[in-house]
């Protein structure tokens, strides 16, 4: 495959941007992270990711609106604007490696759930075998990339509406189901608030996790068509549809089986299909939820990699990762990140039963440093307009200036966790070691 120094290519289409939003909001967070926030804090875990939606709108808002001042400007780019080369340098490589923590996540889980059909082949090969596939996938023509996302989320989306409608007509009577009474479950087992306001916060960090990816729309901007028009419209969208997403089907799930009864094994929403009694319909529910992961790492990769290529035109990164394909595909940034997506199965291969419940506490951290540079980056980016866009942020500067506050409280609060320690420890120590690279790579 013949290597040149082409540009991006503006391949993607409004309906491809919305999805892979969603594609990289709606995967192992939710399918399989929900039991872990479900275990913190019971029912009452919806207002965690309540809390969690009202600063993601805060976040894409100002994202939005930094991008319609600032037409072909990504996230990276924006960032160097506002705060110049070190910190543009920490929060690209943060972003990342936060990227290739997410996809090693996604591709386990993938391998987990192949496992619920074929219990005896080890999770690592499975990996592997999803690694190899979502890796091919971005080969591609951003176009394919894009179309193939857009049908992917679908599938998620499609699946999670038949989840919310089933788990309604059981949880009200219409639907036999072993539950004899689902309204008692919110209210049994501890209360709705099982752990009180410290299981809340407690499980915001994996909540956080969870929506991560939105950021997607400001990586994808400079290879959108007519980005300006469609943006607002996209981000609008988004947002409430993941809060839409999230909310309903935890409570559904609280309604149908105690919250107590959660495992960690299999996802919550295989499990209440089980419980249904529809005949294969947890086997239809783990295919669904084997396309959204592996969509989400597909989303994972596209991101790293465009991310590469935009620090590597700021000098932030090795100028050979400008290279693409004919088709404008940064070949060497999709390597790169294959190359991790082997430590990340090497991983499996020693740990598999603790190595997902591990690495999901990183990239929280990650999104919070993220979203917080995002906010500060429009604090400081909005007087220097050459003209104000349609789209703007609703009572600034007060309501970025509480975005940046709540996260930053969020972020010290899980750091100073004892449970958050390897989380806390990783991720202390990446952006140490990133600040005194961007002082070195400077020079």
């Amino acid at each position: 495959m013949e290597e040149r120094h082409h540009d991006l290519q503006k391949g993607l289409l409004p309906r491809h941007v919305m999805f892979i939003a969603l594609a990289g909001m709606i995967g192992t967070g939710i399918f399989k992270g929900s039991s872990d926030t479900l275990n913190m804090a019971g029912p009452s875990v919806v207002f965690a990711y309540l809390a969690g939606g009202i600063l993601l709108f805060i976040v894409m808002a100002a994202l939005g609106e930094m991008a319609m001042a600032f037409p072909d400007s990504n996230v990276q780019n924006l960032v160097n604007k506002a705060f110049g080369f070190r910190i543009s340098f920490v929060v690209g490589w943060l972003y990342w490696f936060n990227w290739i923590i997410v996809i090693i996540v996604e591709l386990l889980a993938a391998g987990s759930f192949l496992q619920y059909w074929y219990p005896s082949v080890p999770l690592w090969l499975f990996s592997l075998l999803c690694a190899a596939v979502v890796i091919g996938i971005n080969l591609f023509h951003v176009k394919f990339y894009g179309e193939l996302e857009f049908w992917f989320a679908g599938i998620k989306i499609i699946a999670i509406i038949a989840f919310i409608v089933l788990g309604l007509l059981i949880i009200l009577g219409f639907f036999p189901s072993s539950t004899p009474d689902p309204f008692s479950n919110y209210t049994a087992h501890g209360g709705f608030f099982p752990n009180g306001l410290n299981g809340i916060f407690s499980a915001l960090l994996v909540v956080m996790f969870s929506y991560g990816g939105a950021e997607l729309i400001g990586v994808a901007v400079t290879e959108t068509r007519d980005a300006k028009k469609v943006l607002p419209k996209i981000i609008k969208g988004a947002v409430w549809r993941v809060i839409f997403f999230y909310i309903l089907p935890i409570l559904i799930i609280c309604g149908i089986m105690p919250w107590n009864q959660v495992s960690g094994e299999d996802s919550p929403f295989v499990q209440v299909f089980s419980l249904s009694g529809l005949p294969g319909a947890a086997h239809i529910m783990n295919f669904v939820l084997l396309t959204a992961v592996l969509s989400a790492a597909n989303s994972g990769i596209y991101a790293t990699s465009r991310t590469l290529y935009s620090m590597a035109q700021s000098g932030e990164a090795p100028k050979g990762l400008l290279q693409t394909t004919k088709k404008g595909i940064p070949l060497k940034g999709i390597l790169l990140a294959a190359t991790c997506l082997l430590i990340g199965v090497f991983l499996a291969y020693m740990s598999p039963e603790r190595i997902i419940s591990y690495l999901m506490t990183i990239p929280g951290f990650t999104v919070l440093l993220l979203w917080i540079s995002i906010c500060s980056a429009q604090l400081k980016l909005r007087t220097g307009y050459k003209e104000q866009p349609d789209f703007r942020v609703k009572w600034h500067p007060y309501t970025t200036i509480f975005a940046i506050v709540s996260l930053s409280l969020i972020f010290l609060a899980f750091i100073f966790n004892p449970n958050n320690l390897i989380g806390s420890a990783v991720c202390l120590v990446t952006v140490s070691i990133l600040a005194i690279l961007s002082f070195i790579v400077r020079k």
